[in-house]
Formats: structure tokens, C-alpha cells, sequence
């Protein structure tokens, strides 16, 4: 069954969500572009590796499920206090069991494109999370060191963000506004990029996926990833539409998506 969205479902936004939305969304792109670019090409997906702590916690409040939780005897917390005359009358006290190491080891996953006969890696390819934008976070910091990374090199980026907010490249201000953008670097062109600005009811693109001088660009149609994760991971099953997505939308596009989805019939 497909989202009730044209475009992007800003449902699936939902930092509790999100994770496994981008990994059905990185096995169907993998899946579009083998299909292209074999045999000359591999299309592999790796992982970066970072270390996540409580500077994330703002972010993922939702996502988060603590291992253990506060834990006391019954009735402790509404015993009354009462000093007696003598120190042996006092209880002695006793421990409760809290959460006190909120670090964890995250992976998040991205495309390689290989040419199959020598070896090099020719585009890499970024479908950010929720993570990757939050300010002097580890997530944002293993991001960057990435891109860093590929822009210094011989390789091709394409970076895909499909969540509302701060951007992770400039936008020039003649634009305007919208809600998800996709950003091709070429390394023959850098430091110059091109842009796709998407608005809510927009259709997701289809974007050229730049390969080794000589080839035609692979074609990725992010909607139709976008579409096949959808039915396939069942997230018509898994998502309230009754409810407001978070984040949330502004005033106006909330509008528009509650239109959208009474005319559906999920609301």
C-alpha cells in the first residue's frame, strides 16, 4: 500500500521511526542502482561508526529505550520524613537503580558505488538521520568528517536529506522555502554543486547519480525507493495518521496535510 503523500510522508520523520525507514530506503536504492550499473559496477552498502551520548538526548527522546529504568522499593517515595531523637532510628538508605552511561555504539549505513575492475570507490551516497543535524553532536561531527573526506577526493557525493530543519549545505536565499533538499557534487565541478529544493507536495526527484568520466550518469528515482520501502516494510500498519507527525508540520502545511489525508479517509 503506498503513503497517502505524494512526495515525502513526513510521518516517517519520527526519530523513533527513522531508523528503519533508512535502512529500507538504503536497500532499495542499493537495489535500483545494481540493477543499472552492473556489471562494471558494485553498489555496496557500508557503515560509518560513531559513539553517541546524552548531547543527542534533545533530538531522540522519542527513540530512546533505556536498558533500565529508576527502580525503588514501593511506596519509598511517599514514606514521610520524620527526624527521631536518636540517630539509630533513622532507616538506613537504600540504592535505587538509574540509567548513569548513556553511551552507545551507532551505525549508520551509506552507498558505495565501486567500479568492479579496479577497485575505487566513484560516488558515495548519504541519506541522512535525524543525528547527523544536530549541532556538535557526534552524529553531525561523523558526517562531516565524511563528506570532508570525499570532497578531498577523486569521489563523487550525493547527499540525501529527507527530514525538515537545518539544512547541511548553504542554500542560496533566492530558492525559498521547502522541506527536503538533495545535493549532487560532481568532483569535476567542486567546489560548485547542484541543488534540488523539495516542497512537501512535491514528488520526490529523480537524480543523476555521477560515475567515471566517459559513463552516463546512473538514474535514481527516490520516489519509487521511497514507495517500495514503504509498502514492503508496511508503514500504512505502523503509522497513526490521526495524529500529528513529529516533527511537527507548520501552520500551513499541517493544513494541507489534514485536507490530504480526510480526503483519504484517514482522518
Amino acid at each position: 500500500m503506498p503513503s497517502p503523500f505524494p512526495g515525502m510522508d513526513p510521518y516517517l520523520e519520527n526519530p523513533a521511526l527513522w531508523s528503519d525507514v533508512h535502512h529500507n530506503l538504503i536497500t532499495e536504492c542499493q537495489g535500483l542502482l545494481s540493477s543499472q550499473l552492473r556489471p562494471k559496477y558494485i553498489v555496496k552498502v557500508e557503515e560509518r561508526v560513531y559513539i553517541s551520548d546524552e548531547s543527542e538526548e534533545e533530538f531522540n527522546i522519542q527513540a530512546r529505550v533505556p536498558d533500565i529504568e529508576v527502580a525503588s522499593r514501593a511506596g519509598w517515595e511517599s514514606a514521610p520524613f520524620a527526624l527521631g531523637n536518636e540517630a539509630s532510628e533513622l532507616e538506613i538508605p537504600e540504592p535505587v537503580v538509574a540509567v548513569t552511561w548513556t553511551e552507545e555504539e551507532v551505525h549508520e549505513a551509506y552507498l558505495t558505488i565501486v567500479d568492479r575492475t579496479a577497485g575505487d570507490a566513484v560516488t558515495v551516497i548519504e541519506i541522512l538521520s535525524p543525528a547527523n543535524k544536530i549541532p556538535k553532536s557526534p552524529g553531525r561531527e561523523s558526517f562531516e568528517q565524511k563528506r570532508r573526506q570525499v570532497m578531498y577526493s577523486p569521489t563523487h557525493w550525493v547527499e540525501i536529506d529527507l527530514l525538515r530543519g537545518k539544512r547541511m549545505v548553504r542554500v542560496p536565499r533566492k530558492i525559498g522555502a521547502h522541506q527536503y533538499l538533495v545535493h549532487v557534487s560532481r568532483r569535476t565541478q567542486r567546489p560548485r554543486g547542484q541543488l534540488w529544493p523539495i516542497r512537501l507536495p512535491q514528488r520526490l526527484p529523480i537524480i543523476p547519480i555521477p560515475l567515471k568520466a566517459g559513463d552516463p550518469d546512473g538514474r535514481l528515482d527516490l520516489q519509487a525507493a521511497l514507495d517500495a520501502a514503504y509498502d514492503r516494510a508496511g508503514y500504512d500498519l505502523r503509522v497513526d495518521y490521526r495524529k500529528e507527525p513529529k516533527p511537527p508540520l507548520d501552520d500551513k502545511l499541517a493544513a494541507w496535510a489534514d485536507q490530504l489525508l480526510r480526503s483519504q479517509g484517514l482522518r
